[in-house]
C-alpha cells in the first residue's frame, strides 16, 4: 500500500521559491505548475528547487499550481527525532549522494574489515566523524554498526556543521573515520590525503579504489537523498498531476545535463513505488535512531536523548 503520510519535523516551508511564470517567446501556457520550498535548514536543496522550477518554466507552462515541498532525508529523521506529525504526501524521489566511509592515508584501518573487526570488539573505541548528530552521516554509522552486529548506542560520533569541518577534524586526528557524501571528499582524495574504505551504493563507483559496503558483508544501499512532497489534503487527481508532471522533468535531458552539471547523481522512483520506497525508508531510519539512542521507545514527544 502506498504510504501517504511524511511525518516531518518542521516541514512548513523556508518560504515559496517563487511562482512560475513564462518566460517570453515560451508559447501558450497549457498547464499551471507547482510552486516549490524548501523544509527549514533544508537549503542545500535550494538548487534542486531552482533546477525543477527552472526546467518546468522553460516547458512554458503557467503558475499557479499547487506549492510542493523539496525534501530529503536529514529532514525525515529529524521529524522522526521529533516526533512531529506534519504529514505530506510522497510525490517523487529526485536525487541522491553516494556515501562514504573515509580515513587518512596514514590510518592504520588500510581495508574496512579492519575497521569492521574494531568496531564490532569496541564500537564506543573509535572516534566517528560527519555532519551533525541525527543525520545522514550518523544515519550510516548506525546502519553500519547494525549490519554488523556492534553496539551503535555506544558509537562515539562527534558531528561537525559541514563536511569541509568533519574533514578537517579527520586531518586532523580528532576523529579516526569520518562519513560524508563522496563528492565533498573529492579534493582531499585527488589530493592523496585520504582513502575511501567503502561506498554506500549497491554497486562501486567509477574512479574510486573501494568495496561497497554490500560486498564487504554489511547489507546496506544507502544515498543522501532527496524528494518531493506534496501537501497533507492532497486529491488523487491532484497527486496524479503532480506526479505525472515530475517524470516528464526527470525524465528530460535538460534535467539530465542539469544533474551532470551539478553533480547530482539521479536516482528517480515516483508515485506508488515512491510511496513505498518511503514507507520502508521511514521504516529503517526510525529504527536505526533507535538504535543510536536518539529515539526513546519508552515514551512520546519530547524524550531525546543525545551523545
Amino acid at each position: 500500500m502506498r504510504r501517504r503520510e511524511f511525518v516531518a519535523g518542521a516541514l512548513g516551508a523556508l518560504g515559496a521559491l517563487g511562482a512560475l511564470a513564462c518566460l517570453s517567446g515560451c508559447g501558450t501556457p497549457t498547464r499551471q505548475v507547482p510552486s516549490f520550498s524548501v523544509v527549514p535548514g533544508g537549503e542545500a536543496w535550494i538548487p534542486v528547487a531552482r533546477a525543477l522550477e527552472g526546467q518546468l518554466r522553460r516547458g512554458g507552462m503557467s503558475a499557479g499550481g499547487t506549492r510542493l515541498t523539496v525534501t530529503g532525508l536529514p529532514a525525515l529523521a529529524a521529524a522522526e527525532i521529533s516526533r512531529s506529525k506534519e504529514i505530506g504526501t510522497p510525490l517523487a524521489r529526485l536525487v541522491g549522494d553516494v556515501e562514504a566511509l573515509v580515513v587518512t592515508d596514514a590510518s592504520l584501518f588500510r581495508e574496512f574489515d579492519e575497521f569492521a573487526r574494531r568496531l564490532v570488539a569496541d564500537p564506543g573505541g573509535t572516534v566517528l566523524g560527519g555532519r551533525p548528530q541525527g543525520e545522514t552521516d550518523h544515519l550510516l554509522f548506525g546502519l553500519v554498526a547494525r549490519g554488523l552486529g556492534a553496539d551503535a548506542r555506544v558509537l562515539d560520533y562527534a558531528g561537525y556543521p559541514t563536511t569541509n569541518d568533519a574533514a578537517e577534524a579527520l586531518l586532523a586526528g580528532r576523529v579516526a573515520i569520518a562519513a560524508g557524501p563522496l563528492g565533498e571528499w573529492r579534493k582531499p582524495l585527488d589530493k592523496g590525503r585520504v582513502r575511501v574504505l567503502a561506498v554506500s551504493s549497491a554497486e562501486r563507483v567509477e574512479g574510486v579504489d573501494a568495496p561497497t559496503l554490500l560486498e564487504s558483508g554489511v547489507r546496506v544501499d544507502f544515498a543522501d537523498w532527496c524528494g518531493v512532497l506534496g501537501p497533507k489534503e492532497m486529491g488523487e487527481g491532484e497527486r496524479a498531476q503532480a506526479v505525472e508532471l515530475l517524470d516528464e522533468v526527470v525524465g528530460s535531458e535538460r534535467w539530465r545535463e542539469a544533474c551532470r552539471t551539478k553533480g547530482w547523481k539521479p536516482i528517480p522512483l515516483s508515485g506508488d513505488d515512491f510511496g513505498q520506497w518511503f514507507g520502508s525508508e521511514v521504516e529503517r531510519t526510525r529504527e536505526v535512531l533507535k538504535d543510536l539512542g536518539l529515539i526513546d521507545t519508552t515514551c512520546w514527544g519530547s524524550c531525546v536523548r543525545g551523545h
